[in-house]
């Protein structure tokens, strides 16, 4: 009873990821004058010399990154199957990758020719959680309708998946116009994020059916 409790705490960690990234962004960005969620990196409000420096890796970045690695070992803590386990890590690096994108800040402007130890670290986090996150999701195209009977949740994984990998173009082209990179990586992480509270919900869904007495 008492593992299944935390199992259920891990569950909601990750379910309450996405309202935790909206809120925490819209204060920082509302405290750093002049930002634009249109055309500015998240990463802009973590910068060096930003006025949101200090701030927004202690309500974003490591938060998030604890509520992540929570719920990765959720998943990882609730399958038999490989691939499922394999998936719950995955999401335990993207917490971790969050965290290593808070630590190590990017220089000021998070775009310089000459970048610093600390933005090469940075996008070296932020590079793994990417990664980590696409495969976690691609992995439930298949696991979706096997391991929890949805054929629903398989399509949802697909559509998130690539809606992530459509945005990238998008936000490499934004990144060279100076305009626009702010909201397709919203959409980028959004997509993410939406797939990873979908999971939440479906495990959340699944741990109250087997909970009622006799069901097969």
């Amino acid at each position: 009873m008492q593992s299944q409790r935390m199992l259920s705490i891990g569950y909601l960690a990750g379910l309450i990821t996405p309202l935790w990234l909206t809120l925490g962004v819209a204060l920082a960005g509302a405290l750093y004058p002049g930002y634009s969620h249109l055309d500015h990196a998240m990463s802009l409000l973590g910068a060096h010399g930003a006025p949101t420096q200090g701030l927004s890796p202690l309500i974003n970045n490591f938060p998030l990154g604890a509520l992540f690695m929570v719920f990765g070992v959720a998943v990882a803590l609730s399958f038999d199957n490989r691939w499922a386990r394999l998936s719950g890590m995955l999401i335990v690096v993207h917490g971790l990758g969050s965290f290593g994108t808070g630590y190590f800040s990017c220089d000021a402007g998070c775009a310089p020719e000459s970048p610093s130890a600390s933005q090469n670290l940075h996008n070296l986090a932020g590079l793994a959680m990417a990664l980590s996150l696409l495969l976690a999701s691609a992995l439930w195209v298949y696991l979706g309708r096997r391991l929890l009977g949805s054929r629903g949740f398989s399509w949802l994984s697909l559509l998130c998946t690539l809606l992530v990998l459509g945005t990238l173009p998008l936000m490499a082209g934004a990144l060279e116009s100076g305009h626009g990179f702010g909201l397709y990586q919203r959409i980028n992480y959004g997509a993410s994020l939406l797939w990873v509270a979908a999971l939440a919900l479906m495990l959340l869904r699944r741990e109250r059916i087997q909970r009622v007495p006799n069901h097969p």
